[in-house]
This record gives structure tokens, C-alpha cells and sequence, in this order.
């Protein structure tokens, strides 16, 4: 019985070659893009779970004021694990730090390099391939490499005990090597300097308890019950134990759990590279309505074909057949067609792998021979087949023999509401995407074009590297003289991702129980008017006025929270990190963190300690100021390595995330739409078919060709405005709850929901309109010989 449900199967899928085509089709690009999917969301929910207790291990964050930080200071660790039992380890880490590493002929500048106490290879399940791991972070002159690195400083040689030297100053060894870090972790590093090498600087011992740069994380009991409560309970604990050691600093502590760090975390100070949650989820959905849609168009090929089907249900039925058998064989041709349309997925996920995985800044892979993917894929292929081929197979199987045989079965009429209602789904599905990638495509535009409070274009800029810092005059004086770097200042950040914060501000007025977080940035004379920034009030820095080394800027937000105006704040006497000085100017409030954040109180000092040259390049004069910058750095540093950067592009790699989130989006939203146009347009074909004697009769009595194409485009425009209507709101809806994530974002006006229904309705038009233009112009005549 089964070989013959097969020899039907495949026996219908070759005589119905476009049926089959379409179906298996939609099928594919529905899986494909949905395997695609899942392959990014089980990457993005895989991180640290690796990790050998990672279900124990925590991150122990601070908050001061609504300030919420990933930074702890590091005595914690040891201070908590002495005084709690609960907790069996911990390691403080303090990254990532640049440094300048050299081994024989090999000299690179190294921008992954932490420091970490011993718990580090406790903690965390780091694979040491070589080396001890109880002494390999003992040592303070010691370093821990990554296999890579290994290969890059010592090629095929052991590399255990040889030694690099940093910065053109010290020298560490190496007494380990790493497995290289998996891409699904959130601590991304290539090597570890064991904090003993910084454990005698006065800042460090002074900064116990006090100094808020540091990553902590504490591994508790195996057998302790992580509750909310007992986890609430446990960071009073730790807060009143914090309280003993530092009475000046009111905080929160609270513990994150590791494996929620790379999608829950949005906090200041944290470490590069964290995903978010949100985009998880509705990528997920995505994929979901996506495999929705493709099933679409089987269900609605598949019943509208039920009358071509009608007279074999009815003989079967005849002969003996009882209806479980009939289901079992059009869900056994459902799931054949599920079945070829994954090995058809699959060649398209392999061909589209590279691009996507660029598209997504990931490294993702799809193995059969994986025997979890195997068994997820062959699931995704099964559920399809079911839920694709469930109602066609239940309708079918109810046909009634006496009727179908007499011929009074009426085709596709009893059953176009079911019909009518999966096109209006699949419309909902599509014209909620369109409007999203169109919001979407809005807020990168924004977010690329915004006002920051400051001109971003041709921004140079290099680090003062090693010996820069002792002969800054003579940097100063080289940028000055060459007419490519004339116009330049120097700052200890740039106003892209700034990471400071201070609560010891004091001005007039101020509430002494109040605890705000400021931040700072040290700018020299010539900041303002390199980066095209408006004095509200007072003036900048300038040489002319020698007060101005104990003197302070405020940004416009600073000012408010101070209770001043631009103008009543100059002159004002504050005092910052005990430091006493005058306001001198306030600065129209720019963006120096990601949008998603508001403008938060800054205090800008005078900079006499060097750290970022900015060039704001000539027009067309880029080029030659890099290679102004490059023999200026090799002639004043000749043993770093020069290197560059530019100002909007660190911008934009702030978003990348957002930008490779609205690519993918993009992407799969066209697909939602091309599957729903397919399906219409199998559906049309049908459709068309069905009533060629109608086309026929009506063009003997007159009809145009317009007149036609009218008549078999008309239901499917009231059932996309039906679609329209239901989808406006989630879409609104679903818009919103995404830009919220943004502290300034577009406004999301109506033309947004008018255009996007409208162009689904073209498209779906145009689809229409190829079958509806063939029957036509197709010869009366012809169709209606039969007659």
C-alpha cells in the first residue's frame, strides 16, 4: 500500500509540473530562510553556555543614581568570597588594554589584552592546551596566549617560555597558551596578563573598594538554589559587606547571570559585542511567519485543486477506502513534497551561507553529519509537511462519493473562505514587514544623518603612542607647521563611545545627599573648533587666559542638572574630584554615546596630558594628511607601528549591529513577500483556468481585456484591503515597541502605512496581472469549442 501512495505521489508531482514547481519552491526559499534564521538565533542564545558551570557563574554590576554600570572595583571578589560561603571562586578582570608586542622579527600593536587574577582558569572553562594551569597565571612578568597568537609570534615553535616584549619596556613570558576563544563568548581576548603585574600600582591597592574598572565574577555553590529570592537575599548581603569597606559611594549591586550578559545587558562600561534580545525574538517570529507564509501556498494550491482530485476520492471511497487512509496518503504527499523541498532548502542554504554569514558578521555552519541539526532540520521538514498538508488532506478525505460522482461537486466554492482567509494572513504577514523595513530603513537614515552637536566628516585621528607623550611639543609643533594637519586638536577621548563617570561634582546649591554621575573628557584650545561645536555661553579654552587650567565646560545637560542657565552658569565656582575651579563656557549638548542613550551631564576640562590627535581634514586633502600623520608618528615613535582611524566610520561601527540587524531584516522580508506572490500567482493560474469558459463567454458578448483583468484581480484587492486593515495596527504596534530601544528616533507618520500597503497591492497586482493578461487575450474560440 505504501509503495503504491508513493507511485501516486510522485506520479501526481510529474504530471502537475508547476504545481509541483511552485509548491516545492515556496517550500524552499520558506525553510531555507527559516534554517537561516534559526541559525543566528541559536548562535546568539549559545553564548557562555559552553562554559562548565556556567549556570553557577554571575557578574557582579553596579548602579549609582540610575547609572547602570558592568564595572565593579576589584576587591570585591576576594572580599565577598572570604566573607560568604556561597561563593566557591571568583576573578577580577580589567580590559581590554593596547599594547605594543614584539617577538624577534614580529612587532604588532595589540588591542585584546586583559589582565586577570588566577581564578580566571577556574571560573571559566578556558581550554589551556599548554602550560600548568595552577601556575600559568602566578608568575607577574607571565602571559597567556591564544593558539592564533601563538602562531602569529612564534609560527611552529613552542611557544612555552619564550619571551615578548611589551611597549618597548618590559618583558613578559609566556607560561600558557589558550585555546582560541569560541566566537560565542562574551569575553573576546587574545591574551592574559596575570594581575599581579599591577597589583603593587598605588592606584590599584588605593582603588580596593573605591576604583569602578574592573569585571567581576564570583562561581556560586553548586547546590545553592538560585531563586529570585535567595539571589535578592544574597546581594543584600554583599551590599552591606560593600558598605564596610567604602561609606562615601551609595550603590546597587546586583548579579547577572553570565549566560544573560550577551542579550540582556545594556549597561554602561560594558565589554564590545553584546547582542540584544529584542532583535532575537523578532527574528524568531520572522522566521515563523515566514514558514506560515510557504505553508500558505500549499494549502491554498492544494484545496484549490481539490475539484482535479474530487472523482479519485470518490472512487477510492467506492472501492473500500475509509477516510484515515485517504488522510494518511495526502499527508504522506505533503510530506514528500515537505521532504524534497528541504534537500532543496538545503542546497540554497549552502549556496547563501557565505553571504548571509557576512550580511551577519557571524561564522555559522549547517552539517547534516551534526546529529541535533539533522534532527532539527528533519523536524522543521515534518511539522511543515503536517501543518502544510493537514487541512487539504482533511478536506479532501470528506468528500462525499454519491456527490463527486454525480457531479455535484461545484470546484473550489466550498472551500474559498478558508482560502480567502490564509491569503489575507499571508497579506497581514507581508504588509507588517514592509512597513517595518520601511521604520526600519528610516531610523538607520536618521541615525547616519543625525545633528550629534558636532560636524563628523573628515575627522582624522591617531593615538599619542610611547614616546609621543614626551615630546608633545614637538608633535604639536610638526602638525602646526604642515598645512595637511594644521588644524588639529588633542583629547583624551573621542565623543564616539565615551566610558566615564564621576559622582564627586560639587557646585552651589547642590543637594549634599545627591549622587550624580558626570562625565569627562579632557580637550585642549582648538576641540571647539575643530569639531564645529556652539558655545551657548561663556567661551572655550584658550592660551591667552592662564586661569584656564583649573577652569571647567559644561555641556548644556550638566548645566540644567546644575540648576544654571548657559548664561548664569559662567562664572559659577564648582568643584570636581576635589579640584576646585571657575565655568568658563557651556557647550551646546552632542552625542558622545550611542543614541539609544539620552544625553547624560559632562564636565570638560582643560588637556595637558596629550592622548588623540584630530585632524579635521581639507576637502579632498585626506590622503595627504595620513601621510603627513605617518612620517610625523615614524620620526617622533619610529618603534609603533602608525595607524589612523576616522571619526564617522567609528560612528558607524557603533550601529553596526543595528545596520547588520536591518540588512538581515531587509532581506527577509522580501523573501515573505516573493513567497506570498508566488503562491498568488499559482493561485491566479488556477484560477484563470477554472474560469477560461467564462473569459470566453464574456469577450464573444464584448469584454475588454481590462474589463478581464479586472474581474480576476478584483477579489484578491478586497482581500488585501482586508489584510490592510488588520495589519496598520500591529504593525504600529510592533514599530513602536522597537524604537523605543532608541532615546531619539523617528517619528513614524501615516504616509509610512499608506505606502507599504500600497506597494504589497501593486505587487500582488502584477502578479495577478500575468495570468489574468494570458486569459485574456487567449482565443474565445478555443475555450469554448468543448462547449
Amino acid at each position: 500500500m505504501f509503495k503504491n501512495y508513493l507511485r501516486i505521489a510522485l506520479r501526481g508531482l510529474v504530471r502537475h509540473k508547476a504545481f509541483s514547481t511552485i509548491n516545492i519552491l515556496g517550500l524552499a526559499i520558506g525553510m531555507a530562510s527559516s534554517i537561516l534564521i534559526l541559525l543566528w538565533v541559536r548562535n546568539e542564545l549559545s553564548y557562555d553556555r559552553w562554559h562548565k558551570h556556567a549556570g553557577q557563574i554571575y557578574r557582579i554590576t553596579t548602579s549609582a543614581s540610575g547609572y547602570n554600570t558592568a564595572i565593579a572595583p576589584a576587591g570585591m571578589v576576594q572580599g565577598f568570597k572570604s566573607a560568604l560561603s556561597v561563593i566557591k571562586g571568583g576573578v577580577s578582570v580589567l580590559g581590554p588594554r593596547s599594547a605594543l608586542l614584539a617577538a624577534g622579527d614580529h612587532r604588532f600593536e595589540e588591542s585584546r589584552i586583559f589582565y586577570a587574577d588566577s581564578g580566571l582558569l577556574d571560573v571559566f572553562s578556558f581550554k589551556l592546551v599548554r602550560g600548568d594551569v595552577r601556575t600559568a597565571l602566578q608568575r607577574p612578568d607571565g602571559i597567556l596566549i591564544t593558539g592564533e597568537m601563538a602562531r602569529k609570534y612564534f609560527g611552529s615553535e613552542d611557544p612555552i617560555g619564550k619571551v615578548i616584549r611589551k611597549d618597548n619596556s618590559s618583558n613578559v613570558v609566556v607560561t600558557g597558551v589558550l585555546a582560541n576563544i569560541p566566537s560565542n563568548s562574551h569575553l573576546q581576548f587574545d591574551f592574559i596578563i596575570p594581575m599581579s603585574a599591577v597589583e603593587h600600582d598605588p592606584q590599584y591597592i588605593l582603588g580596593l573598594w573605591t576604583n569602578f574598572i574592573f569585571y567581576d565574577y564570583i562561581r556560586l555553590d553548586e547546590h545553592f538554589r538560585a531563586t529570585p529570592a535567595a539571589i535578592a537575599g544574597l546581594e543584600r548581603q554583599m551590599l552591606g559587606i560593600f558598605g564596610q569597606h567604602n561609606k562615601e559611594i551609595k550603590i546597587d549591586l546586583r548579579l547577572q547571570p553570565l549566560t544573560r550578559i550577551h542579550l540582556h545587558s545594556n549597561l554602561q562600561f560594558d565589554l564590545p559585542g553584546n547582542g540584544n534580545i529584542q532583535y532575537v525574538n523578532i527574528f524568531f517570529v520572522v522566521a515563523i511567519f515566514i514558514l506560515i507564509v510557504a505553508c500558505i501556498n500549499f494549502m491554498n494550491l492544494s484545496t484549490a485543486r481539490s475539484a482535479r482530485r474530487a472523482k479519485e476520492v470518490g472512487l477510492r471511497k467506492v472501492i473500500g477506502a475509509v477516510r484515515r487512509q485517504l488522510v494518511v496518503q495526502f499527508l504522506g504527499e505533503s510530506l514528500l513534497i515537505s521532504f524534497f523541498s528541504l534537500l532543496v532548502a538545503l542546497v540554497l542554504v549552502g549556496l547563501a551561507l557565505p553571504s548571509f554569514n557576512a550580511l551577519a558578521g557571524k561564522e555559522l555552519t549547517v552539517s547534516i553529519w551534526d546529529g541535533r541539526m539533522f534532527l532539527t532540520l528533519l523536524g522543521i521538514s515534518v511539522v511543515t509537511g503536517i501543518v502544510s498538508g493537514s487541512y487539504p488532506a482533511l478536506y479532501l478525505s470528506g468528500f462525499q462519493p454519491v456527490k463527486v460522482l454525480k457531479g455535484g461537486l461545484r470546484g473550489p466554492a466550498g472551500n474559498s473562505l478558508f482560502r480567502n482567509a490564509l491569503v489575507v494572513v499571508q497579506f497581514v504577514v507581508s504588509i507588517v514587514l514592509l512597513i517595518s523595513t520601511v521604520v526600519i530603513f528610516s531610523q538607520l537614515r536618521y541615525i547616519r544623518n543625525r545633528n550629534l552637536g558636532y560636524e563628523k566628516e573628515n575627522l582624522l585621528y591617531m593615538s599619542m603612542k610611547g614616546d609621543m607623550y614626551n615630546k608633545k611639543q614637538a608633535l604639536y609643533d610638526a602638525l602646526a607647521q604642515d598645512p595637511a594637519t594644521s588644524k588639529f586638536a588633542v583629547t583624551s577621548n573621542l565623543p564616539v563611545n565615551l566610558i566615564s563617570g564621576f559622582v564627586d561634582v560639587v557646585w552651589p546649591g547642590k543637594d549634599p545627599q545627591a549622587q550624580i554621575v558626570f562625565n569627562v573628557m579632557d580637550v585642549d584650545e582648538r576641540f571647539f573648533e575643530i569639531f564645529h561645536m556652539k558655545m551657548l555661553g561663556g567661551r572655550a579654552f584658550s592660551a591667552e587666559y592662564k586661569s584656564d587650567s583649573s577652569g571647567y565646560i559644561l555641556n548644556e545637560t550638566a548645566a540644567r542638572t546644575m540648576g544654571m542657565t548657559p548664561a548664569s552658569a559662567i562664572g559659577q565656582k564648582i568643584s570636581f574630584r576635589n579640584s576646585d575651579g571657575v565655568v568658563v563656557g557651556v557647550v551646546a549638548d552632542f552625542n558622545y554615546k550611542p543614541i539609544q542613550r539620552t544625553i547624560e551631564p559632562m564636565v570638560l576640562r582643560l588637556n595637558r596630558s596629550g592622548g588623540i590627535v584630530v585632524v579635521r581634514t581639507r576637502p579632498g586633502g585626506t590622503e595627504a594628511a595620513i601621510k603627513a600623520l605617518g612620517r610625523i608618528s615614524q620620526r617622533l615613535e619610529p618603534a609603533y607601528p602608525f595607524s589612523y582611524g576616522f571619526l564617522d566610520q567609528d560612528l558607524a561601527n557603533q550601529y553596526k549591529g543595528e545596520q547588520q540587524m536591518g540588512n538581515i531584516f531587509n532581506l527577509f522580508a522580501l523573501l515573505a513577500v516573493f513567497i506570498s506572490c508566488l503562491g498568488l500567482y499559482g493561485l491566479s493560474a488556477y484560477m484563470a483556468e477554472q474560469r477560461t469558459k467564462e473569459i470566453g463567454v464574456r469577450k464573444v458578448l464584448g469584454a475588454s481585456l481590462f474589463n478581464i483583468v479586472r474581474l480576476l484581480s478584483a477579489d484578491f484587492t478586497r482581500l488585501i484591503a482586508v489584510a490592510t486593515i488588520i495589519a496598520i495596527p500591529l504593525a504600529w504596534w510592533a514599530v513602536n515597541q522597537w524604537l523605543e530601544s532608541f532615546a531619539y528616533h523617528v517619528r513614524v507618520g501615516w504616509v509610512v502605512f499608506l505606502l507599504a500597503p500600497l506597494a504589497a497591492l501593486l505587487v500582488a497586482w502584477l502578479t495577478v496581472s500575468y495570468e489574468s493578461i494570458r486569459a485574456g487575450v487567449a482565443n474565445p474560440v478555443k475555450s469554448l469549442r468543448s462547449e
